[in-house]
């Protein structure tokens, strides 16, 4: 089992930045494949970003509407994936939620669906505004 735990999430105006955390439990971390996503109301929860142990080197993916922008990261000593948001907009606003996946794959797009992941985190609210 993987107990995930989101921070940092917040209040922020647009253009400023948030750098979320989260926190997993279990001495396997770094056998994980991490995933960010996010959900708006009214909507389904979507991909954010990926960082994928079984790549070279730990690849990492995102989504077109953040890239540029977010930067996806790892600390497998401190069992925490971080997820760096600059340049933010009122449409980031949203439940951002950690995901792990103890599963492996060499396919960017499989790393985009939820139903990859196994454990998730209970989200944080990130309100960006305009």
């Amino acid at each position: 089992q993987v107990q995930l735990v989101e921070s940092g999430g917040g209040l922020v105006q647009a253009g400023g930045s948030l750098r979320l955390s989260c926190a997993a439990s279990g001495r396997t971390f770094r056998t994980y494949a991490m995933g960010w996503f996010r959900q708006a109301p009214g909507k389904e929860r979507e991909f954010v970003s990926t960082i994928n142990w079984s790549w070279s080197g730990g690849g990492t993916s995102y989504a077109d509407s953040v890239k540029g922008r977010f930067t996806i990261s790892r600390d497998n000593a401190k069992n925490t994936v971080y997820l760096q948001m600059n340049g933010l907009e009122p449409e980031d606003t949203a439940v951002y939620y950690c995901a792990a996946s103890a599963r492996a794959t060499t396919s960017a797009r499989t790393t985009m669906v939820p139903g990859w992941y196994d454990y998730w985190g209970q989200g944080t609210q990130v309100t960006v505004s305009s």
